[in-house]
């Protein structure tokens, strides 16, 4: 051990290949870039109109500003673009399906099922958990033998992951895994598999719920679709922000409002109106039928003691939640979707609030600057997934400046009169549905002010949950996160909820937690009814069936691999067993390696649990296998992929986040 550099973590000798730490991505492009699911590119939200505060930016604040994004991006590879694969001879949908086409003779694909099938490449062979060893190949194919050329791209061995699990492939003759569910009938012609006794069985606890149709989406982009009840209160707002005009200028000339004695901050006064205003709302609504809902009638949120996956940029995918759910998430969050691209109806940020049966606590998270972004998205949500939402959770947290310069994520922190307008505008438009709120504890190092807000959010606002990162927006993830802070901001809101006989809303600390040892020693001594956990999930899934069992868990490569084969079958589920669905699925695949690769096995340490902040050195595996999964080269994560996916297509590739893992990066271990 003394022979490491500082902060290196202790592996034992025999498994070194050099003493040197491996360079580790930046982390905060995990929880705060604004790529998203499916295939919206790495930029900022604010692009070349970027705006700070609702203010148009000038030419040479715009400058500024994308000099220090490129400041901070130093390292990652900036602009990734993902295009999507397609079969060479694409097929009609519907008639891959089995139907009829409405455009005939017209429609742009072909209807010829022999020419497809001639042209589509062999099924990809999806391997079982039995499959899996820890030697090479490590997944055992077994190898189908040629048929009729008609239906030479047919492998009848093959199990199709969707079909498997829920007996019907919507795909039909377009999957990928199609020799699972086709048969030759008498006349030679092909005809689809319908399991139908599974896919009446299972359709609740599989189906995935809050899709958005077109047609919804087109009168929300054409701002056809009604929201009254944000109508109403930003006309509040309105009427409220001119009345404090007048009675400014009533204001004795000599003795201007900002020097009076008594004279409020700015954020005061705005947060005073912003109390006015949920009088007058309600009282003027108390007779009619669509009477906002008081924050006293939200549904209770009972989380204390519950394991809470983070929202998580990018990674915190459909599939990637269902892989913690399995080892014991109770909470899920959608991945932070932007309030002003759901009201612009974008197909692929209305994607973010599907959700998965299997997610019993399910919230999805927005962010946005101001009331008039956020409001009227919030009362669309209501609608649209009314009763598939236990909660939607405010972002005070995002650091990244594209999204900072907008007044969105940190910027809040301090902006306390409009975040408070913010919340109590969506608890209005929400219904029964909770707000809840996730931030950090200031925007600079040494100026923290969470203490203040935190306090005044569940009783002035009516938040109804609290998530607090231990760390500034300043600081991002170079230093520890602060949790003897987390205890101050906790103890202060308990004691104004105990001064105004409140019931107690709540409190979930995050930041740097790692391992069952982590979880329980901060649940015990910091105040907070659970722990937000982000980069440990990311990096081992598994972390949550540690915190409930209380152990550290010496898992084999084996079952890690395992993993990686239920991410895959999870994949082509939500994304589509097609070509396009499979080489999506293997982008976020990738994208899940680029974390897990970092976890060191227990077994190989000298001292445990494993510190979150400590770097690794290069190391070999107790096995082959654990070799390749520490592997930091993405060409490796890639050739992962494979065993389950098939061959990547020559025209995919997969660029990571980070240059030291980009193909012959110096800290691949290969």
């Amino acid at each position: 051990m003394s022979t490491l550099p500082p902060g290196t973590a202790p592996i034992k000798p025999e498994f070194l290949l050099s003493i040197q730490p491996r360079e580790i991505p930046d982390d905060d492009a995990a929880e705060g870039s604004t790529s998203h699911v499916n295939g919206r590119p790495d930029a900022g939200a604010g692009g070349d109109g970027a705006e700070e505060g609702g203010k148009k930016l000038s030419g040479a604040q715009r400058k500024k500003l994308a000099k220090e994004e490129r400041k901070n991006k130093r390292g990652a590879n900036k602009g990734r673009r993902f295009q999507k694969v397609r079969d060479d001879v694409e097929l009609c949908f519907r008639v891959a399906s089995g139907k009829q086409c409405d455009f005939g003779e017209e429609c742009r694909f072909t209807h010829d099922v022999a020419a497809y099938l001639a042209a589509k490449p062999r099924d990809i062979h999806f391997p079982s958990s039995e499959d899996i060893t820890d030697v090479p190949p490590f997944v055992r194919l077994e190898m189908a033998e040629d048929g009729d050329p008609r239906k030479s791209s047919l492998d009848p061995t093959t199990t199709c992951p969707v079909f498997q699990r829920v007996g019907e492939c919507k795909h039909g003759l377009k999957c990928r895994f199609l020799g699972s569910h086709v048969r030759a009938r008498e006349d030679g012609e092909l005809e689809l598999v319908v399991d139908e006794e599974k896919k009446a069985r299972v359709a609740a606890a599989e189906t995935e719920v809050n899709f958005i149709d077109g047609d919804t989406l087109r009168k929300i982009r054409t701002k056809k679709y009604p929201h009254p009840i944000a109508d109403a209160y930003l006309q509040e707002i309105k009427n409220a922000n001119e009345a404090d005009k007048v009675d400014a200028e009533e204001q004795p000339t000599e003795v201007p409002a900002a020097s009076a004695p008594d004279a409020p901050p700015a954020d005061t006064v705005n947060d005073s109106a912003t109390t006015a205003l949920d009088t007058t709302v309600d009282k003027s609504q108390d007779d009619t039928p669509d009477v906002p809902t008081r924050f006293v009638e939200k549904k209770r949120l009972n989380w204390t003691g519950k394991t809470y996956l983070a929202p998580l940029t990018t990674v915190g995918n459909l599939p990637f939640r269902r892989i913690c759910v399995d080892y014991g998430a109770d909470i899920t969050c959608g991945e932070m979707g932007l309030a002003m691209s759901f009201l612009q109806g974008s197909k692929e940020e209305w994607s973010l609030v599907r959700r998965h049966p299997s997610e019993s606590i399910f919230g999805m998270q927005i962010a946005g600057s101001k009331p008039q972004l956020l409001v009227p998205a919030a009362e669309i949500i209501r609608k649209e997934c009314a009763g598939n939402l236990d909660f939607v959770d405010v972002n005070c947290g995002c650091p990244i400046d594209l999204v900072y310069k907008t007044g969105s994520g940190s910027a809040l922190l301090d902006a306390a009169g409009r975040l408070g307008k913010i919340i109590v505008g969506m608890n209005k438009a929400l219904g029964d549905i909770p707000v809840t709120v996730k931030l950090r504890t200031g925007v600079k190092d040494g100026r923290n002010t969470a203490h203040k807000l935190m306090p005044r959010l569940g009783p002035e606002w009516g938040t109804s949950a609290i998530t607090l990162h231990g760390r500034t927006r300043q600081q991002r993830y170079t230093k520890l996160a602060d949790w003897d802070y987390i205890k101050q901001c906790v103890e202060a809101v308990r004691a104004r909820e105990a001064e105004e006989d409140l019931p107690p809303v709540p409190i979930f600390g995050g930041g740097d937690c790692f391992s069952s040892e982590d979880y329980w020693y901060k649940m015990d001594n910091y105040g907070v009814d659970g722990i937000m956990i982000g980069r440990g999930a990311l990096i081992k899934p598994w972390i949550f069936t540690e915190i409930k069992e209380r152990r550290e868990w010496d898992i084999s490569s084996r079952e890690r691999l395992d993993i990686v084969r239920k991410y895959a079958e999870y994949g082509l589920n939500h994304f589509g067993s097609d070509t396009a669905g499979v080489n999506t699925t293997r982008r976020y695949l990738c994208e899940a390696l680029s974390f897990q690769y970092r976890y060191i096995p227990i077994g190989l340490l000298e001292r445990i649990p494993a510190r979150i902040n400590e770097r690794a050195p290069a190391f070999k595996g107790r096995d082959e296998l654990e070799t390749l999964l520490a592997s930091g080269d993405s060409r490796d994560w890639v050739k992962i992929s494979e065993m389950f996916l098939g061959p990547a297509p020559e025209s995919w590739s997969f660029t990571p986040k980070h240059k030291s893992n980009a193909y012959g990066g110096e800290e691949s271990q290969g």
